[in-house]
């Protein structure tokens, strides 16, 4: 078995390909497309490149069939805002063998060592954590857009090799079909009349105000939360904007304002999946056809809630309630949707998991971030461990 960077297009494709051959017979699993992954690793395209680098490996058997796969990459801006120097690795893929697996993990980690780093977190993506982030570890169902599939021993892998837990992801699933709450809706059409709230759905023509006021929101909202906290990058924002252009609903994008002053967001999109399953990750003319006939057909019946964030001063008020009364307003008059998929939320927000809950939403997933240091006498620290209240935790993930 050997390891082979990729390097040219023989290579590249060996790396895109791997998947379909690992889960031709999963049909949770649907095909990312070929085209978003390569841009993601051109340096052209993807701005995290700007502030880091990534690299790609496949490995392959004594026969030369690819038998795992693996990225690694840092993001200098990220540098200070950690207690260690930390890179990461993604996009992992393997067969049931832990010594295919231990090779790609140690080839990643020997670079990052290579480039002064001290441990590595993964699997994550080389850039926003909306997609291609974490390890699937219950809840074996088809996954929404952008949340990561992989197969039940993949937590093995990464566990034996030493690898350990840093944060859990929870996805939580709202049926549309029941009506909320009466506590939830209460609060939502009080909050709703109060004077000097107004809310607004996105509007592609008038996209640089909305990016500036989810940058705005964004930058107050998480600075106070996360401890690894570096502000949005508008350039970042508009990357994430091109990759769901054709799958964006405007009506499903929400702002919140206080005396015209941006103060909280909740963007949902059409779980576009449902249609991508059928394309085998390719978006060539013919499927693109493809597409437009099943998005005509309704096929989307579920939507996800891939980000949101509200600004300090206003996280009790109860305004995430009142862009939640929008939404409903909103999806009555789209009676295919039938579910949101809320996903996902750290095990350190807890305000948020308490918001889903409120709403009627149940937890079916769980993700697992790990870490690994390099230096196995190192102290390991989970991230913002002071912050998670296991009391407040679904039951079924704690035996996980």
């Amino acid at each position: 078995m050997r390891i082979l960077g990729v390097h040219n297009r023989k290579e590249e494709k060996a790396f895109l390909d791997f998947p379909r051959k690992l889960y031709r017979n999963d049909t949770n699993y649907v095909v990312q497309f070929d085209s978003e992954i390569k841009k993601a690793f051109d340096p052209k395209i993807n701005p995290y490149f700007k502030h880091g680098e990534a690299v790609r490996w496949i490995a392959l058997n004594n026969r030369g069939e690819t038998v795992g796969r693996i990225a690694a990459f840092y993001n200098t801006h990220t540098d200070e805002a950690d207690y260690v120097r930390n890179g990461g690795c993604g996009f992992f893929e393997s067969i049931d063998d832990q010594q295919v697996a231990y090779l790609l993990f140690d080839t990643a980690k020997a670079w990052l060592q290579a480039k002064g780093y001290e441990s590595m977190t993964g699997p994550i993506n080389f850039g926003e954590n909306d997609t291609n982030w974490g390890c699937l570890v219950q809840g074996f169902v088809p996954q929404a857009l952008g949340m990561t599939y992989n197969l039940p021993y993949y937590k093995e892998l990464f566990e034996s090799y030493g690898f350990q837990l840093y944060y859990r992801q929870l996805g939580f699933h709202l049926d549309l079909q029941k009506p909320f709450p009466e506590r939830f809706w209460k609060i939502a059409e009080w909050i709703n009349k109060r004077q000097g709230f107004t809310y607004k759905h996105f509007d592609l023509k008038k996209t640089a105000q909305f990016v500036d006021d989810t940058v705005t929101i964004y930058n107050q909202a998480w600075s106070k939360l996360r401890k690894d906290f570096t502000p949005l990058d508008p350039a970042s924002l508009y990357d994430e904007l091109r990759k769901i252009k054709m799958i964006i609903d405007q009506e499903m994008i929400w702002y919140a304002y206080h005396d015209n002053e941006p103060i909280a967001f909740f963007m949902f999109l059409p779980d576009a999946n449902q249609i991508f399953r059928h394309l085998n990750g390719k978006l060539h003319l013919i499927n693109k056809i493809r597409f437009l006939n099943y998005k005509r057909k309704k096929t989307i019946t579920r939507a996800r809630g891939t980000a949101a964030g509200i600004i300090p001063k206003f996280q009790n008020s109860g305004v995430e309630s009142g862009i939640f009364y929008q939404l409903r307003q909103v999806m009555d008059l789209k009676p295919h949707y039938t579910e949101f998929e809320l996903s996902w939320v750290g095990d350190f927000n807890t305000k948020m998991i308490s918001l889903y809950q409120a709403t009627g939403a149940v937890h079916v997933k769980t993700h697992h971030t790990y870490r690994y240091l390099f230096d196995r006498e190192r102290p390991f620290q989970r991230f913002m461990e002071d912050a998670v209240d296991e009391r407040k935790l679904p039951l079924n993930i704690l035996k996980l």
